[in-house]
């Protein structure tokens, strides 16, 4: 859109710079178009001279479209650096132009590259918070001048590669829990983390960085105990900094030496009254013979979808069940929301202090209601395994109905498979870890339950990750068991999400 000329018209267009250092070796690029309405007897022409260097003779630029000229090598230019000349040919009536102009200047790496343990457990860390740090890109450590900002690196000799040794990640928007991958930079000496959003307790492989000397986690939401290894780590001279975590606290604060010599007896009364019950159980079970049918629920009347009191919620055991104040204080008042689905939103929240959640909180406007709410208590109370989200309690207080699940940090394989978590796309082994894992959910669902129990909203939202990438079914809402014995009802209702329904399916049921 615009161009440079000589100020006199009949003059050459001249160019000068100093490469630093002055003997440095550059590469240099010119851009040309031509942006000006010639008349029928008016020519640009000129010659494109970089002394002792390069000499494109009787140039003309095209009309509105880029051109460009370069040095096919690196070039070096003399005591009295670059000079670039643009000389107008006998031929033309309008003075030399030129739109843009770019010189790089070789940079010799004399040390070897840094550490490719540590650039990989940099870019690992970069990829789990999602930084977008400007500077982040290329060596870490090198060139020295252009290092990544906000991390630190020793340079011991040209023969060595440099190491990571401290990294400030201050205010930089963190959430989650402390990665494992920090402990991957072993050199590590300086640690700051403060002042984000991180969750969670305090992990004790922070204590096994034997290098690490300081450690800041000052201004966190950080949960639990400080292990008894990282406290000893500081006797011994580690900086710990852990103000502004309210939900922290030192393992002498938490428990408390005069409550822990009634602990064994307790936890073996305890356990001692479960082999009671389950003894009795089995023993009235078998005596009547009747078999465990997650289909003969107790039913509850509904008014709207809705239940009708809370009295009429006895199907539903006392032991997990929390008070929609209990929710509210877990999620911190439903401060940070993780999704959103048919049932409701899904918020993060922590449990006794150090267990996070996922609390599912119902909606006014959900189309799925306590029918499903119910449904779906009732089957993770009696079905567990591996593959299958757990369920770690529910709320059932008038208006108010959450289910509260074990927490998945890598969120559902929808973001991942659309890119929306802004990670690097799933490798071709946990894509087919995560299949398989889904099946053996649904194996489990189907084989090791009596009766079989078929979950019918199968899809990518509802297949959940943990930190591992082990994949576990979720959404049980719709699920239904499947008729055994004498028993013939088959049902024919559609369920479950368009897109991800069998056509068969769907086709049976308007033929019937």
């Amino acid at each position: 859109m615009s161009a440079a000329t000589p100020k006199n018209a009949s003059e050459p267009l001249l160019i000068t710079w100093t490469p630093k250092p002055y003997n440095a070796e550059v590469y240099l690029y010119m851009h040309f178009a031509e942006i000006e309405a010639l008349e029928a007897n008016q020519t640009r022409e000129f010659d494109v001279i970089l002394k002792g260097n390069f000499n494109h003779s009787g140039f003309s630029p095209p009309k509105l479209e880029l051109y460009t000229l370069y040095t096919a090598g690196a070039v070096q230019c003399d005591s009295e650096g670059c000079n670039l000349q643009l000389v107008k040919t006998p031929n033309s009536t309008l003075p030399p132009l030129i739109n843009a102009i770019e010189v790089y200047t070789v940079i010799e790496f004399p040390q070897v590259e840094t550490s490719q343990n540590d650039v990989a457990a940099i870019k690992n860390i970069q990829a789990t918070y999602q930084l977008r740090k400007i500077s982040w890109q290329g060596d870490p450590c090198l060139p020295r001048d252009f290092s990544w900002e906000n991390l630190g690196c020793n340079y011991t000799d040209a023969s060595n590669p440099p190491r990571i040794t401290s990294l400030d990640l201050s205010k930089s928007r963190l959430t989650g829990s402390i990665t494992p991958i920090l402990q991957n930079l072993t050199q590590l000496q300086e640690l700051d983390l403060s002042n984000n959003s991180l969750t969670g307790p305090i992990p004790t492989f922070l204590a096994n960085m034997k290098s690490l000397s300081l450690l800041n986690l000052i201004g966190n939401n950080l949960t639990g105990s400080v292990p008894q290894a990282l406290l000893d780590r500081k006797k011994e001279g580690l900086v710990l900094k852990l103000e502004g975590n309210p939900n922290l606290c030192t393992l002498s604060s938490c428990k408390p030496k005069e409550k822990t010599k009634f602990l064994l007896p307790t936890i073996a009364s305890a356990a001692s009254l479960v082999v009671m019950v389950v003894v009795a159980f089995i023993f009235v079970f078998l005596k009547k013979k009747v078999p465990l049918d997650l289909n003969t629920l107790p039913s509850t009347a509904t008014v709207d979808g809705r239940h009708a009191s809370q009295s009429e919620s006895s199907f539903l055991s006392k032991k997990i069940r929390f008070t929609y104040t209990e929710v509210q204080a877990m999620t911190n008042n439903l401060e940070r929301a993780l999704g959103e689905g048919g049932f409701g939103v899904v918020y993060h929240g922590c449990v006794n202090g150090n267990q996070q959640v996922a609390v599912k909180l119902l909606s006014q406007s959900s189309s799925q209601g306590y029918k499903h709410f119910k449904a779906e208590v009732e089957l993770l109370m009696r079905v567990h395994h591996i593959n299958l989200v757990s369920l770690v309690g529910y709320c059932d207080e008038g208006e108010n109905l959450a289910l509260i699940y074990e927490y998945m940090p890598n969120g559902d394989l929808k973001q991942h498979l659309s890119g929306k978590r802004g990670r690097f796309s799933l490798s071709w082994e946990n894509r087919l870890r995560i299949a398989v894992d889904a099946a053996l959910g649904l194996e489990y669902l189907h084989i090791g339950c009596k009766p079989p129990i078929v979950h019918r909203d199968i899809k990518s939202t509802n297949i959940l990750l943990d930190q591992n990438f082990q994949a576990k079914l979720a959404d049980f809402g719709l699920s239904r068991s499947f008729p055994t014995g004498n028993k013939t009802h088959v049902s024919t209702v559609v369920a479950g999400t368009p897109g991800y329904l069998d056509p068969e399916k769907v086709l049976f049921h308007i033929i019937c």
